[in-house]
Parts: C-alpha cells; sequence; structure tokens
C-alpha cells in the first residue's frame, strides 16, 4: 500500500502551523464556520509565517498583496472546535507566489478546507511590484 505524500514535499521550507479556536462570532445561520473566517485563518496563518522567517525591517519593505483566493470546503468546523492553520510555501511564477493552505480540525486532523493562494510583493513605499531580495525568493520553488 502507497503512503500519499505530504503535499508540502515539494515546497523549499517546512510547513508552519496556528491553531485557532472557534468563537461564536465565526458561526453563520447554518450552524457551522462562514467561509469568510476561513479566508481570515488562511491570512492570519500566512501573516503568522512570514512574520516567523522574517526581520522587522524587511517587512517595513515589503509588502504581499494576495491576487487570487482560491478555497475548496471539505468538512465543516463547529463551535468548541480547535482547527490547526498549516500552511507551506508553493511555487513562484515571475511575481506571483503561491502559498498553500490546510485547515484541520485538531482533535483529528481532519481536512475542513484546502487553499491556494497568489501574492505579489510590493514595495512598501511605492506600492508596486518589486523581485524579491535572492534569500527570501528561495522560499519558493521554481517551475
Amino acid at each position: 500500500m502507497m503512503i500519499d505524500e505530504p503535499p508540502w514535499k515539494h515546497s523549499p521550507l517546512p510547513p508552519f502551523e496556528l491553531i485557532r479556536q472557534v468563537a461564536p462570532t465565526d458561526i453563520d445561520e447554518l450552524g457551522h464556520v462562514n467561509n469568510v473566517v476561513y479566508l481570515a485563518w488562511v491570512q492570519d496563518v500566512a501573516v503568522a509565517h512570514w512574520n516567523s522567517l522574517t526581520s522587522q525591517t524587511l517587512r517595513e519593505t515589503l509588502l504581499w498583496v494576495a491576487l487570487r483566493h482560491e478555497i475548496d470546503y471539505k468538512a465543516e468546523a463547529v463551535l468548541g472546535d480547535s482547527v490547526i492553520a498549516v500552511t507551506w510555501t508553493g511555487a513562484a511564477r515571475g511575481l506571483r507566489y503561491a502559498r498553500h493552505t490546510q485547515i484541520l480540525r485538531q482533535r483529528d486532523r481532519g481536512l475542513l478546507a484546502e487553499a491556494v493562494t497568489d501574492y505579489c510583493p510590493v514595495n512598501a513605499q511605492s506600492r508596486k511590484p518589486m523581485r524579491l531580495p535572492n534569500d527570501i525568493a528561495a522560499y519558493f520553488r521554481k517551475d
């Protein structure tokens, strides 16, 4: 029997995890976590990962702008659940840098959602797209 490879196998960096608790304000009229909350978790873990990798000086000169989010919802999270947002870097294509995220239920690591976001780096002063420094570009694989 073949075991599936982890989805982050080809990422130059190990995956990064962030735990979140489902709050009453996260619940929608259907009784589960609202789709917008999943997107907030995708953003939260991306920011936390970036902050863990970089200096304050770099963060003051280089910002990321989301170009596209794609989210597939697999199962629902409900009040009382703890979730783990797992993120890893993907491919660089020109000035588009992919970041992958999975949202897992903490108690059984069941997959709740998976997302891919394309980001573009911008200069913090001019807000214009910019090339990444080589040491930061190495965080992404080249396809």
